[in-house]
């Protein structure tokens, strides 16, 4: 089964495994494929398939098509300027690109353009990807306000946010990968309910000059349908323009981290997030926790170990302290925004400014050391274990697009500024739900190593990519 088989009639279901742009690369190179193709077939999905998924708030088809050209060309001569040469790419909508606006999903800033690319743009288009649109997301990329993307999996459902149309788009087949952020569980969260791989990196580790996304714990991220794409499309922007001003950037090689069994695993459960978490979706992680057990791998939960019992203690109110310090950093731009356009900004977002304006400054540095002692903790108890396992969500996407899900359950990685992959390996009533694997800031190739061999020790073959 294709793209274009997909249903229109109420749900996506049952969507085809995308092609993996790594193996896509080597037909490139022989020459049986080129860019070019490649592009037309995603553009005829989008013509048909994306007035039901609305995963686009703006195209630029011709300036894609003309990229297109370029790599063909470049594949021909056998010279491609990096391993996504022809990758086509979508960028979320408070991303900024110099030939589309950035509406940052809100009324105020529709049809604002910049005229200039952020730093990853720039990098994935040295690269010679082909950056094909802006995906939509929820208001400044914060609240549910103005959610309008459908999950291609089930168009009754959510996609998750804020980087909605992101992983909406790969999931349908429009893009190869995109780029989205996360500040609570903008990446993770979607990946999970649309079934592809998220991956919220180290903070600090990608470059995110450029992006409407200013909070202190924000990264960018990437999503696609397969790890090795996921990694060739983080390198290519950290070997051209680093990681945030003042940070390292991604660390590790350029090529894709071999399969590596862990040895040790922890297994988080998140207070706030679990308490909330359904029957079926908790059934399925046990599952998994099973099957590694049989495959060798030491399982550790609270129940085992002190440390993992104090980290899960630790995190009992993590929620509305994390919001807390995105109230008080919100300040600026809110204030400006509600004073000078009042009827464009959401009831969500006042309430943000009216929180940020009840706190004082000692109230926020009060909230920034205890955020330091967490992130000190984590770093301790990573020295005991290779990775840590948890749910990427709560369940599967909820029905009707009042809410993009309940995002507890990415609250403590992002809070701790630490590297998380969402693996597309559960399911919950039938629908995707993700597998979140954490590791320790810093070790992002290592944590992709230990996700490779989870998804060969545990994807069932029918469910592969191709």
């Amino acid at each position: 089964m294709g793209y274009d088989d997909i249903a229109l009639s109420g749900t996506l279901k049952p969507i085809a495994a995308p092609r993996r742009f790594s193996a896509l690369a080597a037909r490139f190179a022989d020459s049986t494929l080129c860019p070019s193709h490649e592009l037309d077939l995603m553009l005829k999905r989008i013509e048909r398939h994306e007035p039901c998924v609305n995963a686009f708030a703006s195209l630029a088809e011709h300036e894609a098509r003309e990229a297109a050209a370029a790599s063909d060309a470049r594949w021909r001569q056998r010279k491609p300027l990096s391993t996504i040469d022809g990758m086509v790419i979508g960028v979320k909508d408070i991303i900024e690109t110099f030939d589309l606006p950035t509406g940052q999903g809100s009324p105020l800033w529709a049809g604002s353009a910049t005229l200039r690319d952020a730093a990853s743009v720039q990098a994935l288009r040295e690269s010679g990807a082909i950056i094909l649109g802006k995906t939509t997301t929820t208001e400044f990329a914060l609240t549910e306000s103005f959610h309008q993307t459908r999950n291609p999996r089930d168009l009754q459902r959510t996609p998750g946010g804020s980087s909605s149309g992101s992983a909406a788009a790969v999931v349908a087949g429009f893009v190869h990968a995109a780029l989205g952020t996360q500040v609570m569980g903008s990446t993770i969260r979607p990946a999970s309910f649309c079934g592809c791989v998220g991956f919220k990196p180290t903070l600090g580790a990608l470059n995110r000059s450029g992006s409407f996304d200013h909070l202190s714990q924000s990264c960018l991220g990437v999503l696609a349908n397969d790890l090795a794409d996921v990694w060739h499309v983080a390198k290519a922007i950290v070997s051209r323009v680093g990681g945030d001003p003042g940070f390292r950037g991604l660390d590790g090689p350029a090529t894709p981290p071999r399969s590596k069994a862990p040895r040790r695993i922890a297994v988080l459960r998140p207070p706030e997030g679990w308490d909330r978490s359904n029957v079926e979706a908790r059934a399925a992680f046990d599952i998994v926790l099973n099957q590694l057990a049989e495959r060798g791998v030491e399982v550790v939960g609270g129940s085992q170990d002190t440390d993992v019992a104090r980290l899960e203690a630790a995190l009992a109110d993590i929620k509305q302290r994390a919001t807390a310090i995105l109230h008080w950093e919100m300040r600026w731009p809110l204030a400006d925004y509600i004073k000078r356009r009042p009827t464009a900004v959401s009831g969500a977002m006042r309430s943000w400014l009216n929180a940020g304006n009840s706190m004082t400054l000692e109230d926020y540095r009060v909230l920034l050391d205890w955020r330091n002692t967490l992130r000190s903790q984590f770093g301790a108890f990573c020295s005991n274990f290779d990775a840590t396992l948890t749910l990427s969500a709560t369940g599967a996407a909820p029905l009707g697009f009042e809410s993009t899900g309940d995002p507890a359950m990415n609250i403590p990685a992002s809070t701790l500024g630490v590297p998380t992959v969402s693996l597309p390996l559960l399911s919950d009533a039938g629908l995707p739900l993700g597998l979140q694997v954490i590791g320790a800031p810093d070790h992002d190739h290592a944590l992709l190593g230990h996700c490779q061999w989870l998804v060969e020790q545990l994807c069932e073959p029918s469910a592969s990519s191709t």
